[in-house]
């Protein structure tokens, strides 16, 4: 027996056509619609179409099909829109005031309609058809579709045997619906447009770095995340929980990279809300039990988010300022997408074991115009996020770490993957706003991508990792805090007299000298707790036209662990690359560990000593390159 016959022998009544079905919307209902690509289209056509609906005031997530009508004036006098976000075909209008934006967080939405704080008559839904037991599923859109149904007085479903069947709390009775109409319709696809960005591929770039294996994601809609996706394409056994399972996920699934295995929460399951992107990705969802659809209150529940240990949240935004605050939902005064769910993933991943939130968005908007990490908010633009609430903010430029930074830290680390054009003025209101101090030097202004080839991670005998790359601006904190933390001894073997402050104006001073090419400094860092601490400091200067003095100081804990022997090899390689032909080296004698380092990198290297010191005249054609 075929769905039809179920039906016409189970529940006869209920089948009518669509333009019957919604003439039982009453003048003056509210009426809620399923969200995005799980929208009931048939049903939207004929309740537009039906002359009794009048004066209809519509809630729904993100709407498509309704953006054919809201340029029509008689439409706009019988409907009154009101979205929890603006999607794309619905921006025109919401600039023209044809729409009423609600901000809410999407966690919290289905609360509104289960309190009655928004009251529901109708619901439109599109379902699957069932099953033998009767069961539907609302298949592509669970979020706050299963709620709004819920608690809506009269359920107007489509049935449409296009509509996936998805496992988890998607089922649905024919006893729990009033109308059923069936109808054979293409769902809305909803793919974004894909292009050969240089930008995105940057940043996709940086916020790999961020992403290790076994790691759970949220990820968000669009161009910009389906870059980050393809760049994950290296890693191993990623998780997720997302409120949205688009086509940028379909190759990592398929390359097994997204194994769900290491997941504390639900392992071995793809916990999603909705589903919006081409049909291929619906025939891939289609009765698979990998994925596991929730509705918003569970998916973007902080409190469930946080279950998940090493949860990533990676979202966008439209500009951040100079403190942290980030607008996502409005370009000035005009209503541009919506709160989402940014700020549900944010709190969780903050609470998260591991757990932390990428905010990653170009530096410039308006064809580079107008840049995007900006000194204040634009007058008007709403703070979805608060300065409190950010952890990483990454642009094509780099990547600024927020959490538990002062003002003046956020201030350089943002100015710093600013555009190289903007960062001088954003560094000049900072300080009218005495954010920084009056004397700060600004970042550099050359574009310092071609310093990723300079990073690298070293085992360390214990098993813990070093990474190494190039001193930025940024690292001034920490900085001051490496040489705060090593002895008076270490100190001396380095700078040859026992230097005891390292103020403002002495770090500006050293790190204001690297160029990256004729002067180097490369730190190594590891991991602690939440953050990374420098523990080591490799660095060459510009001494003669074709020959840098090299220098090094190891934090006391990680030293005779070969740190000083690699930090060589790095500087010798970029010394190379800019020219160089050999470096100098002035030691005191009784450092025996780093005169061992540099006889062995270079045996034949012309050594004198005199005073107490020793120096060294070393030629890279000395050693193998």
């Amino acid at each position: 027996m075929d769905y039809v016959d179920w039906l016409r022998q189970h529940c006869p009544k209920k089948i009518m056509d669509a333009q019957n079905a919604v003439s039982n919307i009453k003048r003056g209902s509210r009426v809620f619609i399923g969200t995005g690509c799980g929208e009931p289209q048939h049903l939207i056509r004929a309740m537009v179409r039906e002359p009794k609906c009048q004066d209809i005031m519509i809630y729904q997530m993100l709407s498509y099909t309704l953006a054919q009508f809201v340029d029509d004036p008689s439409f706009l006098r019988r409907f009154s829109l009101k979205l929890f976000f603006i999607s794309r075909t619905m921006r025109k209008a919401a600039f023209e005031g044809k729409i009423d934006y609600i901000p809410s967080y999407l966690s919290q939405i289905p609360r509104l309609f289960k309190s009655n704080h928004i009251g529901l008559d109708v619901a439109l839904i599109q379902v699957s058809p069932p099953d033998r037991f009767g069961y539907c599923s609302l298949g592509v859109s669970i979020d706050i579709t299963r709620s709004g149904m819920e608690n809506a007085k009269f359920v107007i479903a489509q049935i449409n045997p296009r509509m996936p069947r998805t496992w988890g709390d998607s089922f649905v009775h024919v006893d729990e619906m009033d109308c059923l109409v069936l109808h054979d319709e293409p769902l809305v696809e909803a793919l974004p447009g894909i292009g050969d960005n240089e930008v995105s591929r940057r940043i996709g770039h940086y916020v790999s770095q961020l992403v290790e294996d076994g790691a759970t994601l949220q990820i968000g809609f669009g161009h910009l995340p389906y870059a980050i996706l393809q760049h994950l394409d290296g890693k191993h056994d990623l998780g997720i929980h997302t409120q949205v399972i688009t086509d940028g996920f379909l190759p990592l699934f398929e390359k097994k990279v997204i194994t769900n295995k290491k997941k504390s929460l639900l392992p071995g399951r793809a916990v999603t809300s909705l589903c919006m992107g081409s049909e291929k990705l619906y025939r891939y969802v289609d009765s698979n039990p990998v994925f596991y659809f929730r509705s918003s209150e569970f998916v973007n529940n902080p409190t469930e988010i946080a279950r998940n240990d090493n949860l990533i949240s990676i979202s966008s935004a439209l500009e951040v300022d100079l403190t942290g605050q980030v607008c996502t939902d409005s370009v000035g005064y005009l209503f541009y997408s919506g709160i989402g769910d940014q700020v549900d993933f944010l709190r969780g991943s903050a609470m998260s074991k591991g757990g932390f939130s990428i905010i990653a968005l170009p530096s410039t908007a308006q064809n580079g115009k107008v840049s995007r990490i900006v000194s204040h908010l634009s007058e008007g633009a709403g703070v979805a996020t608060t300065r409190g609430d950010v952890n990483f903010v990454v642009t094509e430029y780099g990547i600024a770490e927020l959490q538990g930074k002062s003002i003046y830290q956020r201030v350089m680390e943002l100015a710093q993957i600013a555009h190289p054009k903007f960062r001088k003025d954003l560094i000049e209101f900072a300080k009218k706003r005495h954010y920084i101090f009056a004397d700060q030097i600004p970042p550099t202004e050359q574009d310092l991508l071609f310093i990723e080839k300079y990073k690298n991670t070293m085992k360390l005998k214990n098993g813990k990792m070093v990474e190494f790359r190039p001193l930025l601006p940024s690292d001034e904190f920490a900085y001051r805090n490496f040489f705060y933390s090593l002895q008076e001894k270490t100190i001396y073997m380095r700078f040859f007299y026992r230097v005891k402050l390292f103020s403002h104006e002495v770090v500006q001073q050293q790190w204001a000298r690297v160029d990256y090419k004729k002067n180097m400094s490369i730190i190594g860092l590891v991991q602690r707790g939440g953050h990374k601490e420098i523990v080591a400091i490799g660095s060459y200067a510009k001494a003669e036209p074709e020959r840098a003095e090299v220098a090094f100081v190891v934090r006391e804990d990680y030293q005779n662990q070969g740190i000083c022997a690699y930090l060589l090899q790095i500087l010798e390689k970029i010394a190379r690359e800019n020219g160089y032909r050999g470096f100098l080296a002035t030691v005191l004698s009784e450092n025996t560990a780093m005169i061992h380092v540099l006889k062995k990198r270079y045996p034949n290297a012309k050594v004198t000593a005199s005073a107490g010191e020793v120096t060294f005249r070393m030629d890279f054609s000395d050693t193998e390159e």
